[in-house]
C-alpha cells in the first residue's frame, strides 16, 4: 500500500474533485492548484495504509488547507486595483487565461463575487455542504465548530447570496429583462438594441476609478451613452447581471474578481440612470446578491 506509483493513482483519480473544491473555496485557479498540491504532500507524508475512504480524507484536507488559506487572507489589506489593469479590460493586454475563465464560467462571475464576502467558515460551510454534499458533521470537524453552528453557517452563507432587499417579482423579472438587453446589446455592439432600452433623457456617472482618469464624469442622452456603452463591449464578456442594493446591475468581474459595479434605475420600461462604481471603498460598501433563485440552482449545478 505505500507503493509511490499506487499513490499517485488514487490521488490523481481525485485530482478534478480536489481542484473543484479549492476554486470554490478560494476563488483562484493558481491558488487552487497550490492547495491540491499541498494535499499531495500530506498524502506522501501520511501513513495511507490507515486512510479507509480516500475521497473523504483528501477533501477534508483541501477543505482545511483552504480555510486557513481564507483565513490568512482576510488578515491582509487588500489593495486596490490598479489603473493599469483597469486599462487591460477595455481591450489591452491578457486578462483572460483560458484556465481561469473557464473555471469562473464554470462557477458563475457573480457568485465568485459574493463567495468572496463570505466569512471564511461561512464560505466553507456553504461551498462543501451546497455545492459538494459534505456532511454538517463533516463540516463541523474541519471548522472546529458543532454541526449545528455549521449548520447556521451555511444558512447565512445562503441569506448572503440571496440578499435582503428584493424588489417583488414581477418587478424583479421585468428589470432583470431590461438589464439583460442592455448588457447583450453591449456584448453585440448593437446600437440601436441599447437605444432600445435607455430613457431618452439617460444619465450614466462613473467615479474616477471606473472613467479611468482624475476625475468622476457624468454623460446624458441615450445617443451619449448607448456609444459609451459600445466601448463596454470589451469588458462585457466578464459581466454578469446581479442585484446591487436590492436593484438590477452588472458586475464586472474577469477571473471572479470584482473590478467594476453598473446599478440600473428603470421607470416606465427604460433605463433612466446607471451608477458605474470602480473605487474599491465603494465597492466594499455595496450589498451584492444573486439576481434569481433560478439562475443560482443553474450556477451550484454546474
Amino acid at each position: 500500500m505505500d507503493d509511490p506509483e499506487w499513490l499517485a493513482r488514487r490521488f490523481e483519480a481525485y485530482r478534478r474533485h480536489l481542484r473543484d473544491v479549492a476554486y470554490r473555496m478560494l476563488g483562484s485557479s493558481s491558488d487552487a492548484d497550490d492547495a491540491v498540491q499541498e494535499a499531495w504532500l500530506r498524502l506522501c507524508r501520511s501513513d495511507s495504509a490507515v486512510v479507509n475512504n480516500m475521497g473523504g480524507w483528501l477533501t477534508t484536507v483541501v477543505a482545511r488547507i483552504c480555510l486557513d488559506a481564507l483565513r490568512s487572507r482576510k488578515r491582509r489589506i487588500e489593495e486596490p486595483a490598479a489603473p493599469e489593469y483597469l486599462a487591460q479590460l477595455a481591450g489591452q493586454g491578457d486578462v483572460d487565461a483560458d484556465t481561469d475563465v473557464e473555471l469562473a464560467d464554470s462557477v458563475g462571475l457573480a457568485v465568485l463575487v459574493i463567495l468572496d464576502r463570505l466569512d471564511p467558515a461561512e464560505r466553507l460551510a456553504y461551498v462543501l455542504h451546497d455545492m459538494f454534499d459534505v456532511s454538517f458533521e463533516e463540516i463541523a470537524r474541519i471548522a472546529d465548530r458543532t454541526p449545528l453552528a455549521a449548520r447556521k453557517l451555511a444558512s447565512r452563507a445562503r441569506q448572503r447570496l440571496r440578499g435582503t432587499a428584493r424588489p417583488p417579482n414581477f418587478e424583479l423579472s421585468r428589470r432583470r429583462d431590461i438589464a439583460e438587453a442592455f448588457l447583450a446589446a453591449s456584448r453585440d455592439g448593437d446600437f440601436h438594441a441599447l437605444l432600445a432600452v435607455l430613457d431618452p433623457d439617460v444619465v450614466l456617472h462613473a467615479d474616477p476609478a471606473a472613467a479611468q482618469g482624475n476625475a468622476a464624469i457624468e454623460v446624458r442622452s441615450a445617443p451619449l451613452v448607448a456609444r459609451g456603452a459600445l466601448a463596454f463591449s470589451a469588458r462585457a464578456r466578464f459581466a454578469q447581471l446581479a442585484l446591487v442594493d436590492g436593484r438590477v446591475g452588472v458586475l464586472v468581474a474577469p477571473r471572479g474578481r470584482l473590478l467594476v459595479v453598473l446599478r440600473f434605475t428603470v421607470a416606465l420600461g427604460k433605463i433612466v440612470k446607471i451608477e458605474v462604481i470602480g473605487e474599491a471603498s465603494r465597492l466594499a460598501q455595496l450589498e451584492l446578491a444573486l439576481l434569481d433563485d433560478e439562475g443560482m440552482r443553474q450556477h451550484l449545478a454546474s
